[in-house]
């Protein structure tokens, strides 16, 4: 198993029990004591458990906890590279899409430059930031106005409204958290009601979601898992995850990280 997925099954029993102990993951895992602590060090940097004597305990974020832009930005970085090489393949030439906002989705946009004709409409700042650069002077793209949250998306009836007069090939959502039950959710009531606008513009629907927002469940869902239609995340996933995925969306694509490694 590599460290990324045993990182993935340790974060995942932390969730579910809210401890874990060192001893139990060596006997689970197959592997040292000093493999599991290094682990948890990693987990622990990322802000993902909080470690204690002999093992680590989960920290449970509140269900309207949305931290900003930056503080994202830095969490997962391979992972959202990995995942947005694989959703640019998606993207076809003159075809017109959407971006929610999301550091995932902003990776997406950077991975976007080569694909002529596009039109791209976002509610994100940032997102609109790094299209607003492109090479491509046949590029067109669209930032609905609103209100600004911590996470630097346009909400708001502004941006509601204007989405709702558009009909685009295929939206890619960005979310804060997936759980079997709630589906795809987002800490913030007045986002969800936008993201929820630009999913309905769409005629397809595409997830971008890394490991780490497995079991995480925000106050609003923005789509069930029956709606996506493409769901891309990467292979820190673990397997019981994936299987719950693949039961209900219509594609599940698994972004290989480069570099994983005990």
């Amino acid at each position: 198993m590599l460290a990324r997925q045993r990182q993935a099954v340790i974060l995942e029993e932390a969730r579910r029990t809210g401890a874990v102990r060192v001893s139990d993951l060596v006997g689970r895992l197959g592997v040292s004591d000093m493999t599991v602590r290094r682990d948890l060090d990693v987990l622990a940097s990322r802000g993902l458990v909080e470690k204690v004597y002999g093992g680590a305990t989960s920290v449970v974020g509140k269900s309207t906890d949305e931290p900003g832009f930056e503080a994202k930005s830095v969490q997962q970085r391979a992972q959202k590279e990995a995942i947005a090489a694989v959703a640019a393949g998606l993207v076809r030439p003159g075809t017109a899409i959407g971006l929610s906002a999301g550091t995932t989705t902003w990776t997406l946009a950077r991975a976007l430059d080569a694909i002529p004709g596009l039109t791209i409409v976002t509610n994100s700042i940032q997102v609109a930031d790094v299209l607003r650069g492109s090479a491509q002077p046949d590029r067109t793209v669209v930032l609905t106005g609103g209100v600004r949250t911590p996470s630097d998306a346009l909400v708001g009836p502004v941006a509601v409204n204007s989405l709702r007069t558009l009909h685009l090939d295929l939206v890619f959502l960005g979310v804060h958290g997936m759980a079997d039950g709630p589906g795809f959710t987002t800490p913030n009531l007045t986002e969800s009601e936008t993201n929820r606008a630009l999913v309905e513009a769409g005629r397809r629907l595409v997830v971008l979601a890394d490991h780490s927002k497995w079991g995480t469940v925000g106050i609003s869902t923005i789509a069930d898992f029956e709606e996506a239609h493409v769901v891309v995340t990467d292979d820190g996933l673990p397997a019981h995850a994936r299987e719950a995925l693949a039961e209900h969306v219509g594609e599940l694509m698994i972004a290989t990280v480069a570099g994983d490694a005990e």
